[in-house]
């Protein structure tokens, strides 16, 4: 879908008809691809400034190339590495309005007693210490300039487990842990926190664990998969005072009630 044609689709919508991303400076992790590409392409043509954090640095320079917006090379397992982007996003544009942590990993897909313990730590490093490092950084941030956004990507998995997600899920329950207890402390300093729940989605992710063969999800047909371009036009929408009432939640996009808040049903 080319910008002309999201930003149409987006007011249709009316995520933005009140202009409450125009002009706002977004910083979104893992943007080299899937969600976090989608969301790149959303804001941006909702006139968000964007700043796009992946370790991909080619894919999020060509990205930043194709609509706008600075690419920012970033591990969000790696707390300097998160530290210094976002120092840059304020360096480069004066302030950060919204941070979506985004960024997140499936593997590895294996059971307890098989599992590398290397790569199951990777897993926790990338999925939930690295929603602590982007929520440690952004906060001081946000509440200097007298408020903010943070956007974390959760999964049904947080709250079910399923064979051979050990790692995903342990992960995805604390970061949603890790949502709550940041709008318990930072709410009363005018910071917004929030989680967005998407379902499948149909990116590369969902490739990964269908040739896994684990799990029932693996047997799921592609068309079951929501698009990414419903998860970046939810992450829009939480921008908005239209979700506060789902502050310090997980907002659920199988929820049929969301959709049609968000504007993804008639």
């Amino acid at each position: 879908m080319d910008l002309r044609t999201l930003r149409n689709s987006l007011l249709r919508g009316g995520t933005v008809l009140e202009g409450r991303v125009q002009g706002k400076v977004v910083a979104i992790t893992g943007a080299s691809r899937g969600i976090g590409a989608a969301a790149v392409r959303a804001f941006v043509a909702a006139g968000a400034q964007v700043a796009l954090l992946a370790r991909d640095e080619g894919a999020i320079a060509a990205l930043a190339d194709e609509v706008g917006g600075l690419a920012l090379p970033c591990d969000v397992a790696d707390w300097g590495s998160v530290e210094a982007a976002l120092s840059c996003v304020v360096q480069q544009f004066g302030r950060l309005d919204v941070l979506v942590n985004n960024a997140g990993r499936i593997e590895p897909i294996a059971a307890l007693g098989q599992a590398d313990p290397a790569d199951w730590g990777r897993a926790i490093d990338v999925n939930l210490k690295g929603v602590f490092h982007g929520m440690r950084a952004a906060i001081p941030l946000l509440r200097a300039q007298g408020g903010g956004t943070i956007l974390n990507l959760s999964s049904g998995a947080a709250s079910r487990p399923r064979e051979g997600w050990s790692a995903y899920s342990a992960a995805k329950a604390g970061a949603a842990m890790l949502t709550r207890s940041a709008h318990l402390e930072e709410a009363p300093h005018g910071l917004r926190i929030m989680g967005l729940c998407p379902g499948t989605v149909a990116t590369d992710m969902q490739r990964v664990i269908a040739a896994s063969g684990v799990n029932p999800v693996s047997q799921m047909d592609w068309s079951a998969h929501v698009p990414p371009e419903w998860v970046a036009r939810a992450l829009v929408w939480m921008c908005s005072g239209d979700a506060d009432d789902l502050l310090g939640e997980e907002v659920r996009l199988r929820d049929a009630a969301i959709r049609q808040r968000v504007g993804l049903v008639a």
